[in-house]
Formats: C-alpha cells, structure tokens, sequence
C-alpha cells in the first residue's frame, strides 16, 4: 500500500466517524475490507485510490468463492471509498459505478425457541456466586431488551432506570432507545449489584455495570461473553454454531411478535433506523406458523380427503 493510499483510506475512516457517527467495529470492518482490496490491486502494480474499473471488476471476480453476502458487502466498501474521493477531488470518476453487486436471496435469521431460551436461563442459574449472578443478570437483560452484544458488554450503570423497570441504550449512530425490561431481568440485575459492589472493593470505580479489569475497555469484551455464551449453550444441550448473543437479539424479536407485538414497537427496540430491517422477522413468524399448520392441521395431513366409518 503506497503512502498516499494510506493517507485517503485513513481520511475516509476518519470522515465515516466523524460525518456518519459510525461505529469503531464498523470502522475497523471498513479497513479490513480495503486493506483486502488494496493488497488485490498490489498484485496488479496499482495502487486502490488509482483502480480502474477493470481492475475493480477482476477483484470482485476474485471474490467468488465467498458468500454473495461477503462479495456485496466488499463492494460496498468500494464504492463509498471511490464516492468519497470523488467528493473530495482525488478522482474524477467513480470505477464500481457500473458494477453490479451479487443477487442476494433471503436469509432468515437464526434465533432459539421458548424453550431453548429456558433451557438456557435454567442452566445459568445454577451456576452460583459473583460469576452465576453475572451470567445471569446478563443473559436475562439481553433475552429481555434485545440489545447487541457491544451494547450488553458496555452497558453504563446508570442507564438501568430500575424504579420504572426500563433500559437507556445508546446504538449505532450514537442514537438512544428505551427499552422496558421484564421482572425476571430486573431482579437478575438487583442480584448482581452486591457483587459488582463487592469486585470493586472500596479503592476502585466504574461506570460500567459489568466491570472488567483484565483488559483496557474497563468491561468484559465481546468475545470472553461470546465464549461464556458457548459453554452455557453446550450444559444446555445446544449446538455452539446455533448459538451466539445476536442469535438471542433474534429470538427476542421473534418471540415478541409471535405473541403479537406489533412491527413499529419491535423496530424501536431493536433499534432499527429502517423497518425494512425489522419486517425479516415479520417472514420467520410466518415461516414458523406455516410449518406448524402443515405438520398439525387435520386438513393439512395426508390422507385428509379420507372420511372416517360411520
């Protein structure tokens, strides 16, 4: 990567934070990206802010053996980095301009069952002391608010409004939600504070509600929950690659409008700036209910035009 290139992706990321309010994982997703495509162009003797649409069509060409979904995301971060240096005068024009991203076909999101989710909750609250009251005030909130991994781990103390049973989530964009929180989670979280209280001991303080400090954030990181998510997953006879804190997002909004939430209240939990994002759980509600009638209904079965002796 030539300095010059390095300068503009850096000029690009800065402006993704500073304009679009994006955040540090997508930042960092951005740069994985473009470093990707511009160690493609290398191989060509050309550097990325410098590619010709060409060249940008052999490097999505070169991209098949990834899922349509990784290619389009790629090319994505392309065109916003081309469209950024046109806006700022480092090119005249756009080289993805006529490329077109790969079909995508609908994929469901994964989420659990009601009963997986107790299986689950049943299994944490076994596990006793400072750690069981921990797991459990956390997979209690994040069943209970929907809230992403990032948004659980960095929670502050003080954005759980206990007297009036809410959440204050700050999300993508920096945009706030409350969300309400079930007695279940409320009592977790209750549970856990003399613990929190008592790890901190009396010299130390933090703002967070599940504070860490083994690393520099000062709370748990995504990847230690997503472990302990794993081990509590495989006591509860879950298969690991079925279960991760997003699949339990999806299952939260799965399970409220299977019981008749309607689409907007869903959306402003979940955080959502568009409902398009939220309506794909409007298609595995009805996906579940379409295969519960064709495996219980009478008329459904085979053999239905049959009529029973008299």
């Amino acid at each position: 990567m030539t300095g010059t290139t390095f300068a503009l992706l850096d000029a690009f990321l800065d402006m993704m934070l500073a304009e679009r309010n994006a955040a540090l994982n997508t930042r960092a997703a951005y740069r994985r990206d473009l470093d990707e495509a511009s160690r493609f162009m290398a191989q060509r003797a050309v550097s990325l802010h410098q590619a010709s649409e060409e060249d940008v069509r052999a490097y999505i060409a070169s991209l098949a053996v990834f899922a349509p979904r990784t290619q389009a995301r790629r090319l994505s971060a392309l065109r916003q980095f081309y469209r950024f240096l046109c806006s700022e005068g480092h090119r005249a024009e756009d080289p993805s301009r006529n490329i077109d991203p790969p079909r995508l076909g609908r994929v469901l999101p994964k989420y659990l069952s009601e009963e997986e989710v107790v299986a689950l909750l049943k299994v944490v609250a076994r596990h006793r002391g400072a750690e069981g009251a921990r797991l459990k005030a956390m997979l209690e909130l994040l069943y209970a608010a929907g809230l992403r991994v990032t948004e659980l781990v960095s929670l502050p103390l003080d954005s759980v409004l206990f007297d009036r049973g809410l959440v204050q989530v700050k999300g993508k964009g920096g945009k706030e939600r409350m969300v309400p929180l079930g007695d279940p989670a409320v009592a977790a979280l209750k549970a856990w504070l003399p613990y929190r209280k008592e790890s901190l001991g009396d010299k130390r303080a933090s703002p967070f509600l599940f504070p860490s400090f083994s690393g520099r954030l000062g709370y748990m990181t995504r990847q230690r929950f997503f472990q302990l998510l794993k081990d509590i997953g495989i006591q509860a006879g879950l298969a690991p690659e079925r279960l991760s804190p997003h699949v339990l997002r999806h299952a939260f909004a799965t399970h409220l409008l299977e019981h008749g939430a309607d689409l907007r209240s869903v959306q402003t939990m979940l955080g959502h700036a568009d409902i398009a994002t939220t309506q794909i759980y409007t298609h595995v509600a009805t996906d579940r209910l379409t295969r519960t009638v064709t495996e219980h209904h009478p008329l459904a079965r085979k053999g239905r035009g049959k009529r029973s002796a008299s």
